[in-house]
């Protein structure tokens, strides 16, 4: 009797201090943001600590697989804060598709935030890849300069789950052997790449958000309005791709601010034809 009464005391306990361990996570009480993230690496970079006290490590992929660039040094990047603009600066690319793996050793909610900045190319369609999930693609044609223009950091943002062995994401759900491998898949636009990434406990609204870059419209009204089911002629409701509802992206798109308006060039060029072919046809009358 006093066997059972002890177990019935120690569960009692036991829920009471969860309860109390939940209560204090929901009033800021609980592990900070820094604590949350179990696995970060600044991709082609140093080891870095930014301003939110977030550990990157040295990227484990150096001399192994892919290229580490700096190119990204010689720019401003818009939308980070001045102390992590080297997260957006340097970069690991590869010829063909790559990765890292990432041990998760406890069940629940994560989120994987995989940072870009478009440093060299300097219109659309010239970097298009895919990012892939343990196989599923949680990220597809990503343009980094269609999304956000050049020298701009972008964040992509994926939630998903683990639980009973299972891995949930957008949707899809595959068997997890604690082992989580983000790959950067190879498309028919020149190579894949990534800035820097990390994986932390929590959920969407837990991720610190870019800086918002002065006089931008955001799109979002035109984002939602393709995420709503269209009605069809026969009444039934169109299939609409879920991949935006569960991925979250940085922003806007920023104009480059290294585009240059040639518009102006034209103008003694057509000067310069006006002349000459009234003076060749003087010419050839004499």
């Amino acid at each position: 009797m006093q066997r059972v009464t002890a177990q019935l005391v120690a569960g009692l306990l036991a829920a009471a201090l969860s309860l109390l361990a939940e209560q204090c996570w929901a009033d800021g009480g609980g592990p900070n943001l820094a604590e949350r993230v179990i696995w970060a690496v600044n991709a082609g970079g140093e080891s870095h600590v930014d301003v939110h006290g977030i550990h990157f490590k040295k990227d484990p992929l150096e001399g192994k697989i892919g290229k580490a660039s700096d190119y990204g040094m010689r720019l401003p990047i818009l939308r980070s804060s001045p102390e992590d603009q080297i997260l957006y600066q340097t970069e690991r690319y590869n010829e063909d598709t790559f990765g890292y793996d990432v041990p998760i050793r406890e069940e629940g909610d994560y989120i994987i935030v995989m940072k870009y900045a478009e440093v060299y190319f300097a219109q659309s369609q010239q970097k298009v890849f895919d990012v892939r999930l343990n196989g599923h693609v949680v990220v597809k044609d990503l343009d980094i300069f269609e999304r956000v223009g050049h020298s701009t950091a972008h964040d992509e943002i994926v939630p998903f789950s683990i639980r009973r062995g299972k891995l949930s994401v957008q949707g899809e759900v595959s068997t997890f052997n604690g082992k989580l491998t983000v790959e950067f898949v190879k498309g028919y636009y020149d190579n894949p790449k990534v800035c820097a990434l990390y994986v932390m406990k929590g959920t969407l609204e837990d991720v610190p958000k870019l800086q918002p870059h002065p006089g931008l419209e955001k799109h979002e009204d035109e984002e939602e309005e393709e995420e709503d089911p269209e009605v069809g002629e026969e009444g039934g409701k169109k299939k609409v791709s879920t991949g935006s509802k569960y991925r979250v992206q940085s922003g806007p798109r920023t104009p480059n601010p290294y585009a240059a308006d040639n518009s102006s060039l034209m103008f003694p060029i057509l000067v310069a034809f006006g002349v000459f072919i009234p003076t060749l046809f003087c010419l050839c009358r004499l």
